[in-house]
């Protein structure tokens, strides 16, 4: 080729020169701003997230203030510290608020076998279902999706009614943990009759599995309830974290940690779901083999959460949307901070179910009902798009 023909005509130059100097200078103008965006958004989650873990704390020792004895935050910490064989640290912290370092033997009690391990159930539990709903969401990719769509809750409870009707109280957490599993086991299997887990087929096997056991609480609470076990029983079905005791805190934050991370481990396959089951494939992922595994860790924690606090609604529904809001639809910023959200509000939601009738005590899957119907009318009204499709 001659370098007059590998030269553009003059007619051509100015404006080949103009339009690849506009290109040019748009990709890079785009470029710049999906750096900043980029960075700005990193930077306003860490805040999210580092704020709301503060707040958490603050949470925490504030709700185990609060009831009819008067107690300090000082000496919230001294107890602790205390127990934890942290006694200087309780005694620099007490002096700085002006306390007295010692605590009271009948305000250590309050805060150490009652207040403290109903706070921190409550926060477990929050946080475990919340993080069951997001993944729930993620792999059935329904955004109506809970911890209890399939059939978990149902067959947590005929467990535990079982052994309630029994007299055998002590055993409800294992019965309970039983009983979902076992609801979960029959979804899935009922799910894959004729060929692979689909979202569908396993959301609607799950609705079957719930009505049935359902169906199998009501028959047992109808035929063998009498006396105080009927208030017994509805407590337990309503949700509620008043018996909580240290074996709950252990059994909830032990599943939370252990079920958990292995969640947490898992968003990558996490957004590759929400593009579909061939996209996911596509990306080397097998799609059935994910799905069970997630799903039976769904089984997992909601099935430990469920066996120390009962049935509580709305929270595996209602905080994963809200906290999409501040993260998007990515699950390395949503898992964390979904966690951390759910928390804060069961330890909220529990404190208003002790405190705003005193001295009756609500039931806090009522004060979680109270609160998410609204919460989840405003999502409706806020997307109306096809997103909720």
């Amino acid at each position: 080729m001659t370098s007059a023909e590998s030269r553009p005509s003059d007619r051509e130059s100015p404006l080949q020169g103009r339009l690849s100097a506009e290109t040019a200078t748009l990709g890079e103008g785009r470029r710049g701003r999906g750096r900043r965006h980029g960075s700005g958004r990193g930077r306003g989650y860490g805040w999210w997230l580092a704020g709301s873990i503060v707040l958490l704390a603050l949470v925490i020792g504030v709700a185990v203030t609060i009831g009819p004895a008067d107690i300090s935050l000082a000496d919230v910490w001294g107890s602790v510290a205390g127990h934890l064989g942290l006694s200087g640290w309780a005694g620099g912290y007490a002096g700085a608020v002006g306390s007295a370092v010692a605590v009271p033997p009948l305000t250590d009690s309050i805060v150490w076998q009652l207040r403290l391990p109903r706070v921190l159930t409550a926060a477990a539990v929050g946080a475990g279902l919340a993080l069951a709903g997001a993944v729930m969401q993620s792999v059935t990719r329904n955004p109506l999706a809970d911890p209890y769509l399939l059939g978990l809750s149902s067959g947590a409870s005929l467990g535990a009614v079982a052994v309630l009707i029994l007299g055998v109280g002590f055993a409800l957490p294992v019965a309970a943990f039983a009983g979902a599993l076992l609801a979960l086991i029959a979804t899935l299997s009922i799910a894959r009759v004729g060929g692979t887990i689909s979202p569908g087929r396993a959301v609607l096997s799950g609705l079957a599995i719930a009505q049935l056991a359902a169906a199998g609480t009501s028959f047992v609470i109808f035929w063998s309830a009498k006396g105080d076990s009927y208030r017994e029983i509805l407590n337990w079905l309503l949700g509620s974290v008043a018996g909580a005791s240290w074996s709950s805190v252990a059994i909830s934050v032990g599943a939370l940690l252990v079920v958990g991370t292995g969640i947490l481990l898992s968003a990558s396959r996490l957004d590759a779901f929400a593009f579909g089951d061939t996209a996911a494939a596509s990306l080397g992922i097998n799609v059935n083999a994910t799905r069970w595994v997630l799903l039976t860790a769904v089984a997992l924690l909601t099935g430990a959460m469920v066996s120390v606090s009962g049935a509580i609604g709305f929270v595996g529904l209602i905080l994963p949307h809200v906290v999409r809001a501040v993260t998007g639809p990515g699950h390395r910023r949503l898992l964390p901070l979904v966690v951390v959200a759910g928390a804060i509000f069961l330890v909220v939601a529990d404190t208003l179910a002790r405190t705003v009738f005193d001295p009756r005590e609500l039931p806090v899957g009522i004060v979680t009902a109270f609160i998410g119907v609204p919460v989840f009318i405003a999502l409706i009204k806020r997307k109306r798009s096809a997103a909720w499709a």
